[in-house]
């Protein structure tokens, strides 16, 4: 290449990222995945909308042979990072469904594509030997599913922790191995020469040496990850290295680099090794989607004509997108109904699995490059891609809108909670490393009543989706294992007193909502939240204690008399909590004579705990009845709607035997 040469790839690298950022950001900016955006940005390149002339003026033909290099190692990167995100735990449980649904969206759209295939072919004079690998294509590539795609439109809903999503997540990962093991036998009958096919017979020897010999080895990477506690250089060049190598292997097999790439990508350690698989994926973010990716689109796009679609174009596309939906669609509609899945899910699966987006792209140029596809029907198979992807979202928000997700989540976090116990505390946690005292004035509120359980509750907020190539669960598998990690250490706190305390964390696009219909959902006699976290007092039809910054050392539990239903509530909660703590009582009436305060304190003598009336000591530790936090109080009660003023005696047997001083 000349230094004019350098230049203008520079400029032509700089003018693809500037359309792909546009293209993507429009592209959500109408609900869709930005890769829809950044494929049409390449497409917008080619022929078909500025035209040969222009498009071979801004992009001139030799510019293109570097850019295509560039687009091969980006190909490679994107399929590591399919392989490796495609975890085959997601079928846990799932197994009969996940099967039954992937198996009826390969075969049905797969034996509508081998028919379609044969009259195509006669359309475009294929015959002879290239028949067969073209008819075995046509039905594979109709098979094809997004994985990465797919999970994204579950995990932007929030769908991935309900049934349904789990069952399309399944059913994905199922038809990714059944169908990339298809297309590669498809592509290795059509690359192959006929000097290298005895390459092939190593197939196996090959794809047993990456699972028995280099998955251990990889799995060494998982202890030097976590000494370094973080991704070294060194680290991240033995996995590349790794990659390269098996891409290679695999090409020399005649078996396309893609798969090798997704091969290596499979190996890759999961159990374990979230963090380094998190690592891994935003490292490769930097090159492959600001750089690399784009290329891929351009450098496919730009192959893109349809200039010339004419009447016989628009049926061949018409049966293209007949055959490529209604193939996928009713295949894996049947398979779930098979397996006795509702309607209304049956409907929800059928529509993901027609995701085909980045995946089917890649599937076409490979078809493109070995001769299988001409430029005319690679057009239109990209068409379909598009459309079919673009059909997803609208589509599933038809069969499943918000309203039934939240329903499907709420009703998930129940069954996992199982029946109500005879009381129910609910804890909402924001910070755990600072919450430690929420949980155990939760505990205290118990008392002595049985069966009883504390639930612990994190609800983390989405962030700005850190990956947009990979499906971003890797990222949100290890965020959601530190949540509960952390609530489970706050859980015992309370467990020690013999007290199940189950835990709930998930992600939530509007956690003030989502947050409100668990615990409608959950049916908590008590609401325990962070003074000024929450603005939940409509929501909670239980008693909610709202919990400040407690006194480390205090020398009692103090409680501000009021004579109706919070003040009640205050009551009954600040005995308890002094009965726990092993700290007197004592019940400040105010300026009133405190004649009640005096006969409810002289009760509570009587039944064990150290109890009196008169103002509280400036290092107690107060509460008060109402929604909130006043007057420098500690812990603000406000009674259940529809509680009315209780005596001590209607709760007095709630109190646990006095106990030592918590230290």
């Amino acid at each position: 290449m000349t230094a004019h040469d350098v230049g203008l790839l520079m400029l032509d690298l700089a003018l693809i990222l500037v359309l792909a950022r546009v293209g993507g950001w429009l592209a959500q900016k109408v609900g869709q995945p930005p890769v829809v955006g950044e494929i049409i940005a390449g497409i917008a390149l080619g022929p078909t909308i500025i035209g040969p002339h222009l498009s071979t003026l801004l992009v001139p033909t030799d510019i293109r042979i570097p850019l295509s290099a560039l687009a091969n190692v980006g190909l490679v990167l994107f399929m590591f990072i399919v392989g490796y995100e495609l975890d085959m735990l997601l079928i846990r449980g799932k197994e009969r469904i996940a099967v039954s649904v992937s198996v009826g969206s390969i075969i049905l759209p797969c034996a509508l594509g081998v028919t379609l295939a044969y009259w195509l072919a006669t359309r475009h004079d294929v015959a002879g030997d290239d028949r067969l690998p073209f008819v075995l294509f046509i039905g594979a590539a109709m098979s094809i599913t997004a994985f990465p795609v797919l999970a994204r439109i579950l995990t932007d809903r929030g769908m991935h922790r309900t049934r349904l999503g789990g069952l399309a997540l399944a059913s994905a990962a199922v038809d990714d191995v059944i169908a990339w093991s298809l297309l590669a036998v498809v592509v290795t009958v059509a690359g192959s020469s006929a000097e290298a096919q005895w390459h092939v017979l190593l197939t196996l020897p090959y794809v047993a040496l990456m699972f028995f010999v280099v998955r251990p080895f990889l799995r060494r990477l998982l202890p030097l990850h976590t000494k370094a506690g973080r991704l070294t250089p060194t680290l991240l060049a033995v996995v590349l290295v790794g990659l390269f190598v098996s891409a290679y292997a695999a090409e020399w097999l005649g078996v396309h680099v893609i798969f090798g790439a997704f091969l290596f990508g499979a190996v890759m350690p999961r159990e374990g090794g979230e963090a380094l698989r998190q690592d891994i994926m935003e490292k490769l973010e930097q090159v492959s989607v600001l750089l690399l990716l784009p290329v891929f689109f351009f450098t496919s796009g730009i192959k893109v004509d349809l200039r010339n679609l004419g009447l016989d174009g628009l049926v061949e596309l018409a049966l293209i997108l007949l055959v490529a939906i209604g193939g996928k669609f009713v295949g894996a509609y049947l398979g779930a109904k098979l397996q006795r899945v509702p309607d209304r899910q049956a409907f929800a699966l059928a529509t993901l699995m027609n995701t085909r987006g980045l995946t089917e792209i890649v599937i076409l140029t490979v078809g493109l490059q070995l001769g299988i596809l001409n430029q005319d029907l690679f057009s239109l198979m990209v068409v379909m891609a598009i459309v079919t992807t673009v059909m997803a979202g609208p589509l599933l928000t038809r069969f499943y809108p918000k309203r039934r997700i939240e329903r499907d989540i709420a009703e998930a976090e129940r069954l996992s909670l199982g029946e109500a116990p005879a009381t129910r505390v609910f804890v909402v946690v924001d910070e755990p490393s600072t919450q430690g005292d929420d949980v155990e004035v939760a505990g205290a509120l118990v008392g002595a009543r049985r069966p009883a359980e504390v639930v612990l509750s994190r609800m983390l907020p989405y962030r700005a989706p850190a990956l947009e190539v990979g499906t971003g669960l890797s990222g949100e598998l290890l965020e959601m294992t530190r949540s509960l990690a952390e609530l489970e250490e706050l859980a015992a706190r309370v467990r020690r007193d013999d007290l199940p305390a189950p835990v709930l964390s998930r992600f939530s696009h509007d956690v003030e909502h989502e947050l409100g219909l668990q615990i409608e959902a959950s049916e908590p006699d008590v609401v325990v939240v962070r003074a000024g976290a929450h603005a939940l007092t409509e929501r909670v039809r239980g008693q909610l204690v709202t919990v400040g910054t407690l006194p480390s050392e205090p020398s009692a539990v103090a409680v501000r008399w009021s004579a109706d239903a919070d003040g009640s509530a205050a009551l009954r909660s600040a005995a308890l909590l002094a009965a726990s703590r092993g700290l007197p009582l004592v019940i400040d009436d105010g300026e009133r004579s405190g004649r009640r305060a005096t006969a409810s304190a002289a009760d509570l003598a009587r039944r064990g705990l150290v109890a009196s009336a008169g103002p509280a000591p400036a290092d107690a530790l107060v509460i008060v009845g109402g929604a909130g936090l006043i007057d420098g109080a500690h812990v603000a009660v406000r009674a259940a709607r529809d509680t009315d003023v209780v005596e001590v005696s209607d709760w007095a047997a709630d109190l646990p035997a006095p106990s030592p001083a918590l230290t």
